[in-house]
């Protein structure tokens, strides 16, 4: 019976991604719980292989998911490295001490914004908050000014969001760290009230193109990918991006964190340098993510300029993904 038993137990290892890491399969390999997109992340995994020889063995899922997964395992998780899409869940982490302070020198290689204040992650990629609109059913002299005018009443089902998404719910999150709690109570009812729900992102854009829906709140990357690619999903979309440090213009930052758990500390503490290196950036840079690098000196020519599009200050130790989950539960929204 117990040879049984311990058949099963090597075989359920195998089977699952919470499995610890003292497997000789991965005892010198870091292990990243990862949500980027897997095309980017494998391009910047390889790339760091290659310079370093240090081998990387990735465990995908979505941003909640997996920040929740590293809560539960805790100090017994097999995670060396967390990396999220947005910076929320790179929070809620946080927020349970989980994470290892980063290094001196590779919060250097990145602006103030780009790294909570409290150094436990650091940023190595941007998503800019747009409107992307219908170019014949939304004319540019009808725009809106801010995000936040989109629960005013003349806005009543002229506009698409995903709510389910963690891109939409980080969107929320700098509403919340910019205007409070109540101010985005009031915003939420109003988009529960004016907007048409959509599953993701990509499904909004193929509404406002078609013209099912005049403007729909998106991520800069699905447009420029589409447009990368033939643009048969964005021939009849713009992107309005709010500027004037508009909530609306928020930058989300895409994060990675080392585990304090982690036996792997060097290593570790190494993927997050290479990350936010020249090196790693311009891996972001050519790649098809159409994601903005955050390093100085590092841009993609395919995207408007970042020093054009004036983002709100937020620090992104401060955006508050409970508080968001709750406030949207209560507007009816989730």
């Amino acid at each position: 019976m117990r040879q049984w038993r311990r058949l099963l137990a090597v075989l359920l290892c195998g089977a699952l991604t919470a499995c610890g890491s003292g497997s000789g399969d991965d005892k010198d390999t870091l292990i990243v719980y990862g949500a980027p997109h897997g095309e980017l992340l494998s391009a910047m995994v390889d790339k760091f292989t290659e310079q370093t020889g240090i081998k990387v063995k990735i465990r995908p899922g979505a941003d909640s998911e997996l920040a929740n997964q590293i809560v539960q395992e805790g100090k017994a998780s097999p995670a060396d490295v967390f990396m999220t899409e947005n910076s929320p869940a790179m929070g809620l982490v946080a927020g349970k001490g989980l994470f290892a302070r980063v290094e001196d020198p590779t919060v250097a290689q990145v602006p103030a914004g780009f790294v909570p204040s409290n150094h436990s992650w650091i940023g190595y990629a941007a998503r800019s908050t747009v409107l992307v609109r219908n170019t014949t059913a939304l004319p540019q002299n009808q725009l809106p000014k801010s995000i936040l005018d989109l629960a005013q009443p003349p806005w009543q089902g002229r506009f698409g969001i995903a709510p389910s998404g963690a891109d939409f719910q980080a969107i929320v999150s700098a509403v919340l760290a910019l205007k409070g709690t109540a101010a985005t109570q009031q915003w939420l009812d109003g988009l529960k009230r004016n907007a048409k729900i959509y599953t993701n992102n990509i499904a909004i854009l193929k509404a406002v193109n078609s013209g099912e829906v005049p403007a729909g709140i998106s991520y800069h990357y699905y447009w420029y990918k589409d447009r990368a690619s033939g643009g048969t999903g964005s021939a009849n979309a713009e992107l309005h991006f709010f500027g004037h440090a508009d909530p609306g213009a928020f930058l989300s930052v895409s994060g990675a964190g080392v585990l304090a758990s982690s036996t792997k500390q060097a290593q570790a503490q190494r993927f997050l340098a290479f990350l936010t290196s020249r090196t790693g950036q311009q891996v972001l840079a050519d790649s098809k993510a159409m994601e903005y690098p955050v390093a100085d000196g590092v841009s993609n020519p395919q995207l408007k300029p970042m020093s054009e599009l004036d983002p709100p200050k937020v620090d992104p130790a401060t955006l508050n993904g409970p508080e968001v989950i709750q406030l949207m539960q209560k507007a009816g929204l989730l």
